[in-house]
């Protein structure tokens, strides 16, 4: 019997280790990905029932060359599928790899189920069915350099899923892959000692490691087999073996420990683990890790896969915690084993813990390393970590630079640095007693661990340097928007927290959106607004939340019309006039601004518009270019525009060319308000807007 054993990336020569102390007898060979053994049905029953690293168990049928469609057909054709499963039996076609002959797995399935068809048809004039989900039985197809293999997948499936898992948390780790980082760890070598997993999630590294202490088969709760149905299985045989892995079944030495922050968590692990018939071996405990203490005098091992902080938003709570865990782990178990699974490296780096031995495995599609540390004397040395760094030095200094113009401002959200250093290509805002950090996506030719390895230094420092909790930094990565993707949402929290600038109080969402509801940058040009608003007829184009509307009514203004094609913006608007107690002729137009503008019939003292760059939104009738695009807008504006009115026109868009001559041919004068509305904390890039003051001739 030709045997393919296949395993997660990774894990090909843990797999080999664990089948040769299966089956001493066999010669394995090892390729990428599987490996290959020819054996007895023995040995195959054996493997399936107790390899806890083996994806699929491959029980090859066929193998032919494949330089033509139909010879894919043909190949199929030539096993006798009657002979191996009834027609009764349902079945499913999985096939991988593709080439210049197959260029399409779905395509290379159909022709090989309709060879399996077929020949039923042709045989017993009946046909079986196929069933993707729930098949009796799986054929097997591999495709590689134009040379097709057929296997009957005995397995029945991967065989990571042991079964006992009845929930599992929002990112779990699979039963095999816990198993290999129980073997990477050095338990195996001494299942004696204590095992911890202080955030045990849904417990699957802490029941794999109880299942294998006690030498329970991951097989024996195994609800289907592939070669359950196939008229070659030998049911006695099986039976025997099941039985033989039942009587070597022993009560574990060692103690087993699982801990997790969330209740919930630890609830339902102890689930899990009664489910897979070893909850009496492990004590449940919950709490955090930074207060964790070893539950033994015994040192062990402490495998676990933490959090990795794919989620930008993770990391300013997550960069503290491992720091603080790092200390604790220092202090509390000394010469104990620590594993852990990462995608970040850079979080572990906060534990200042030198590490012993680096694996390379696959969480899913997500390349994670093992991590093994030894808390041995040197490890558990206090190190102080850097006093200072550069981005440090500049946030301080920025810091002392903008303390003497704060105390003259009456503000309470600003930005204290902007990308000042170019390695650490962040923007940094402050609100209230909270802290944004847009990361400006990186140039192509910079390595993503360096970028992530500065933006980690940047969250770090930030506590300290701004007295803020970590759990109070919002991170988010700033790259150029355009089309749909500019109104995509980032989250659903729909939190809002209230500030305040220039007597004016304004709702920021600091978590859905890019950005937060508040253009920092335009505070001055707010106070403009309002100190030229009284008595006037005021027009907001492009309100987006309705900041500057605010300071208009706050201004005195007679009536404020506010414009956006947003619901959602202009819901936000009417929200900030509210929470300043603002009523009276103010009116709020869901529409395309250069539409509504066409059509309007309006008169109005003062036009504030500040249109994006660029839009090709669904919701507007043409694509939207400001270079291209603004001598148009401000035609039709003019025309709104009252004898003696001003427009006041503002855009982000760097490389902007203002076309004067075209400006003044409308009637209007021209004032450069580009350093007028330029913040005190925006100086250190003074190309983030463009302003100017129109004026209609009287």
């Amino acid at each position: 019997m030709l045997l393919t054993i296949t395993a997660a990336k990774g894990l090909e020569d843990v797999l080999l280790a664990e089948l040769q102390q299966l089956c001493p007898t066999l010669t394995f060979q090892l390729k990428p990905g599987l490996v290959l053994v020819e054996g007895e049905m023995a040995d195959m029953y054996r493997i399936c029932l107790h390899s806890r690293l083996a994806n699929r168990v491959l029980l090859q049928l066929a193998e032919g060359s494949v330089t033509h469609a139909d010879h894919l057909y043909q190949l199929a054709s030539g096993v006798d599928w009657p002979a191996h499963f009834a027609v009764e039996r349902s079945f499913a076609v999985d096939f991988h790899g593709t080439d210049n002959t197959i260029r399409n797995t779905q395509f290379g399935a159909l022709k090989v189920k309709d060879a399996v068809v077929d020949l039923y048809q042709q045989r017993l004039n009946r046909r079986p069915n196929v069933d993707k989900q729930e098949a009796d039985w799986r054929l097997h197809v591999r495709l590689h350099r134009q040379v097709a293999k057929l296997y009957l997948d005995v397995s029945g499936g991967s065989l990571h899923q042991r079964h006992y898992r009845l929930e599992t948390g929002e990112a779990p780790v699979k039963e095999h892959l816990a198993a290999a980082m129980l073997i990477r760890s050095g338990w195996t070598a001494d299942m004696s000692k204590p095992l911890l997993d202080p955030m045990c999630g849904s417990g699957t590294v802490v029941i794999e490691a109880a299942l294998m202490a006690a030498n329970i088969a991951p097989g024996l709760s195994r609800r289907h087999w592939g070669f359950s149905h196939w008229l070659g299985h030998d049911e006695s045989l099986w039976t025997q073996l099941v039985q033989l892995a039942k009587q070597a079944q022993v009560i574990p030495s060692s103690v087993f420990y699982a801990n997790d922050i969330s209740q919930s968590m630890v609830d339902m692990a102890r689930d899990n683990a009664r489910s897979a018939g070893v909850e009496q071996w492990i004590h449940f405990s919950h709490g955090s890790v930074e207060n964790l203490t070893a539950p033994c005098e015994q040192p062990g091992f402490i495998v676990t896969n933490p959090p990795y902080g794919e989620r930008l938003g993770e990391l300013a709570n997550l960069l503290p915690l491992f720091a603080s865990w790092g200390s604790q782990l220092k202090v509390a178990f000394k010469d104990w084993h620590v594993s852990m699974l990462t995608s970040n490296r850079d979080l572990l780096r906060q534990m200042k813990l030198s590490a012993s031995k680096q694996y390379n495995l696959m969480n899913g599609k997500l390349e994670c390393q093992l991590v093994n540390y030894l808390l041995d004397e040197r490890n558990c040395e206090v190190r102080e970590a850097p006093q200072n760094n550069d981005f440090a030095n500049r946030l301080g200094k920025n810091l002392v630079k903008l303390k003497k113009w704060l105390k003259t401002q009456n503000v309470n959200c600003y930005r204290v640095y902007d990308a000042d250093l170019p390695e650490y290509n962040v923007a940094i805002d402050v609100y209230a007693d909270w802290v944004v950090v847009q990361e400006y996506a990186a140039p192509k030719n910079v390595p993503e661990a360096k970028t992530r390895q500065r933006l980690m230094e940047v969250v770090a420092a930030l506590p300290a340097a701004l007295n803020v909790a970590a759990d109070r930094i919002v991170l988010k990565v700033r790259e150029q928007q355009k089309g749909a993707k500019q109104y995509n949402k980032l989250d659903q929290r729909r939190e809002y927290i209230e500030v305040y600038e220039n007597g004016a109080k304004l709702w920021v969402n600091l978590h859905d959106y890019l950005d937060t509801g508040l253009f920092l940058d335009h505070r001055v040009t707010r106070q403009l607004v309002q100190a030229r608003s009284r008595h006037k007829e005021v027009l907001n184009l492009f309100s987006y939340t309705g900041s500057v509307s605010v300071h208009a009514a706050l201004g005195g203004a007679r009536r404020i019309t506010t414009v956006d094609m947003s619901r959602t913006y202009l819901e936000w608007a009417k929200r900030n006039f509210s929470l300043n107690r603002l009523s009276g002729a103010y009116r709020f137009e869901q529409a395309d601004c250069l539409q509504w503008l066409k059509s309007d019939r309006g008169e109005y003292d003062l036009i504030f518009i500040d249109p994006p760059s660029f839009s090709n939104s669904k919701r507007m009738n043409n694509v939207w270019d400001v270079q291209r695009d603004h001598i148009a807008l401000l035609a039709d504006a003019v025309k709104r525009l009252a004898p003696g009115g001003e427009i006041i026109f503002s855009n982000n868009l760097r490389k902007f060319k203002l076309d004067e001559e075209a400006v003044q041919a409308l009637g209007l004068s021209i004032t450069d308000w580009n350093a007028k509305t330029l913040p005190e904390d925006f100086k250190r890039n003074p190309k983030i807007h463009h302003c100017w003051l129109f004026t209609k001739q009287a």
